[in-house]
C-alpha cells in the first residue's frame, strides 16, 4: 500500500493573484506609505521648499515686506558686491572661520584623546566637557559672555593680573571677534563625542606591534591615530565649518545687537539680519542668504575633493 500525503487544505484552493489584484494590493500599500509620510512632506513643501523658492524669486526683486514685489533682474548682487559693509562681514565671516574652527577641532581632538584612555571619573568628565554644546548657542550663555568679557569683568581683571593690558574685549573693536572665537572654541564638546567615537574604532593591536617596534607615543599618533581617524576628522571639519558660516546668535548678543563696535562683529548672517529686517530690504536679503548658500557649497565642494589626498578609508587599504 502506498501512501500518498495529503497537501493542506488552503493550498489546494490557493491560486495565484492576477495582476490587476497585485496592482491594487501594491497601490495600497503605496498609499499607507505615503499617508505616514504626509507630515513631513507638508512641512518640507510649507517650511523648507516653499521659502527657498519664495527667497530665490524675491532675490532678483525688489521687495520690502509691504509692497508688492517689483523685478530688477541682478541689481541686487551688482549692488551687493559694490557694498563696503557687505565687504566687511564677509571679511569678518571667514576671518571667524579660518580661526574658530581650527582651534575647535583642536581642543576637541585633544581632550577626546585624553577621555579615549581608561581613568576614574570618565563618564563625569564626558558628560562635563559636552555640557557647553548643549547650552553655548543660548540667548542667556551669550549674555553671560558679554558680562565675562566687558570692562571691568572677570577677563578684564584676570588680565591685569597677570600683567596684560587691561579693557574689555566686549568695546574693543580689535578683541571683540576673538571673545567670539572663545565661545565656540568653549563649545567643543560635540565634535569630540564624534572623536571619542572614532577613537573606540582604532584596533589596539596597531599600537601594541608599533610600541614594539619602538614607536613613541607621537610617532603612534602620526602614523596610526591620525590617519585611521582622518573620516572622523573630515565630518568634523565639514560640519563645523559650514556651522561657522551661520554664526548669528552669539554675535548678535554679545554686540548688544549692534554687530559692533566699528562692524567688527558684522558677520554676514548679522549684516543679512539688518539689511532684512531692520532696513526692510527683503530682496537684498534674500540674495545675500544665496549667496551664502553658494560660498557654503563651494567650500563644501573644495573639501569633498580635498578629500582624496587626505584621507584614509578602509575600503582604501583593501
Amino acid at each position: 500500500m502506498t501512501l500518498v500525503k495529503d497537501s493542506p487544505p488552503d493550498a489546494a484552493q490557493r491560486r495565484p493573484e492576477s495582476p490587476g489584484a497585485d496592482k491594487r494590493r501594491r497601490s495600497g500599500d503605496n498609499l499607507a506609505g505615503y499617508l505616514f509620510m504626509s507630515p513631513w512632506i507638508a512641512g518640507f513643501l510649507l517650511l523648507t521648499a516653499g521659502p527657498m523658492a519664495a527667497s530665490l524669486y524675491f532675490a532678483f526683486t525688489d521687495y520690502n515686506l509691504f509692497d508688492a514685489p517689483r523685478w530688477i533682474g541682478f541689481d541686487n548682487f551688482t549692488t551687493m558686491f559694490d557694498d563696503p559693509r557687505w565687504q566687511k562681514s564677509v571679511e569678518v565671516t571667514a576671518k571667524y572661520v579660518v580661526i574658530g574652527t581650527p582651534l575647535k577641532l583642536l581642543l576637541a581632538l585633544g581632550v577626546a584623546l585624553l577621555l579615549a584612555q581608561s581613568r576614574r571619573g570618565q563618564a563625569f568628565y564626558r558628560a562635563a566637557f559636552y555640557a557647553p554644546s548643549l547650552i553655548g548657542a543660548s540667548v542667556s550663555v551669550g549674555f553671560v559672555w558679554r558680562a565675562l568679557f566687558s570692562d571691568d569683568a572677570v577677563v578684564d581683571r584676570t588680565q591685569s593680573f597677570l600683567g596684560f593690558s587691561s579693557g574689555g574685549w566686549v568695546g574693543d573693536p580689535e578683541r571683540v571677534l576673538y571673545s567670539l572665537v572663545a565661545l565656540t572654541v568653549w563649545q567643543f564638546g560635540a565634535p569630540m563625542v564624534i572623536f571619542l567615537a572614532g577613537l573606540k574604532q582604532v584596533p589596539k593591536e596597531l599600537y601594541e606591534a608599533a610600541e614594539v617596534d619602538g614607536a613613541g607615543p607621537l610617532r603612534r599618533f602620526w602614523s596610526i591615530t591620525l590617519p585611521l581617524l582622518s573620516p572622523v576628522l573630515f565630518f568634523n571639519v565639514l560640519l563645523e565649518t559650514i556651522h561657522s558660516f551661520q554664526i548669528f546668535g552669539s554675535a548678535y548678543v554679545v554686540s548688544n545687537a549692534t554687530c559692533g563696535p566699528a562692524d567688527a562683529t558684522l558677520v554676514y548672517t548679522c549684516y543679512l539680519y539688518q539689511k532684512g529686517f531692520r532696513e526692510s530690504q527683503m530682496g537684498f536679503a534674500s540674495a545675500m542668504a544665496w549667496m551664502l548658500l553658494l560660498a557654503v557649497a563651494l567650500v563644501t565642494a573644495v573639501l569633498f575633493w580635498s578629500q582624496k589626498r587626505w584621507v584614509h578609508y578602509e575600503e582604501d587599504a583593501r
